[in-house]
């Protein structure tokens, strides 16, 4: 039976465990090649206080959007951020403190595609 599931450590997706892997899967923190030489910089984790610091601002349950907080980190040139902010959610879904939803439901963070909304983990 294969090991469990990791998380990458920069873009937040589901890493599955591979034959290759067999011998090194605890070294394994990256899921590509581009993740491991773009990891997480400062900037990415304001991302990640910015997201938690918006929900926390909001009424118990209430969402925002991952726009948010790339407008709060980049108020200029938030939209070629979006990715980012996108990262950032799934690296703190990933840490246990946010959900992301979609049409008020929980989605994996690996393969939500199209608009997602972010609140705290219930």
């Amino acid at each position: 039976m294969p090991p469990p599931d990791k998380t990458c450590a920069t873009c937040g997706r589901r890493i599955e465990w591979r034959k290759k892997w067999e011998r090194c899967w605890d070294e394994v923190k990256y899921c590509s090649d581009a993740c491991r030489r773009s990891k997480p910089s400062g900037a990415d984790r304001k991302m990640e206080v910015a997201i938690v610091e918006l929900i926390s601002k909001r009424a118990g349950g209430a969402t925002i959007c991952p726009s948010e907080a790339a407008r709060a980190v980049f108020p200029d040139g938030w939209r070629d951020r979006m990715e980012d902010a996108r990262q950032a959610a799934r690296r703190l879904v990933a840490a246990g403190e946010i959900e992301i939803v979609q049409g008020g439901r929980v989605v994996d963070p690996s393969t939500a595609k199209g608009p997602i909304r972010l609140r705290l983990k219930h």
